[in-house]
């Protein structure tokens, strides 16, 4: 079955030179991110991968079996990764269901401001895995999402939230899709350097996710 091209971007990734204290399997991640971003999955190849991070061709294959895992493994990472700084942001943000939307906001829009390369690669190249590879990687996004929405369902049940309504009722699922939406693409144009930091970023897309279901902001912690 031929798979459709994801579309492209333009991103800066910075050629990865191997150091002697990262381990071999962690310099090749690295090396992958970066090549896969810069040039995209299809024309990449192992030789490469290894010529990027300083190490042998037949290296990659101690770790991985081949390029396709390689690609899993790296979404793999970086979104079990994102899932848990999610759910330990929300379990520490207290009670109001206020506190746990911009806790959560906060903790996804900074790791896609900083972890740009990952979050293109994950978000553009996971169109070339197959249908088993990406089935964990879906069941992670869903759980993210599905966070979210029982923030949602609770602020709604305290009278905290006030969401945008279809026919008259909540439809609190594509909301939580269309926030994540405009979070996750903040990696697409987002860079150091400019008028905003990473922590006012965070703060004004928290801001702007309370706004969104009718509530106040609620301040920084």
């Amino acid at each position: 079955m031929t798979r459709r091209k994801p579309g492209r971007e333009e991103v800066e990734a910075s050629p990865v030179v191997e150091r002697e204290s990262r381990a071999p399997v962690e310099a090749i991640r690295a090396a992958a991110f970066a090549q896969f971003a810069e040039r995209g999955y299809p024309v990449v190849t192992v030789r490469d991968i290894m010529k990027a991070c300083g190490l042998t061709q037949g290296a990659l294959y101690n770790h991985f079996k081949s390029k396709d895992e390689l690609l899993h493994d790296i979404i793999t990472s970086t979104q079990s990764e994102l899932e848990r700084q999610c759910k330990q942001a929300v379990a520490g943000a207290g009670d109001d269901p206020r506190a746990k939307l911009a806790a959560f906001v906060r903790i996804y829009v900074m790791r896609h401001c900083r972890l740009r390369v990952e979050a293109l690669v994950a978000n553009r190249e996971i169109g070339w895995l197959d249908g088993e590879r990406v089935a964990d990687i879906r069941r992670s996004r869903r759980a993210i999402r599905d966070i979210l929405v029982s923030i949602f369902v609770d602020g709604v049940k305290r009278g905290v939230f006030e969401p945008p309504q279809v026919d008259g009722r909540n439809d609190l699922k594509t909301i939580a899709m269309a926030l994540l939406d405009q979070c996750t693409h903040v990696s697409m144009w987002y860079g150091p350097g400019g008028d905003l930091t990473e922590e006012q970023m965070a703060n004004l897309y928290a801001d702007m996710a309370l706004r969104m279901v009718g509530a106040q902001p609620f301040p920084p912690t």
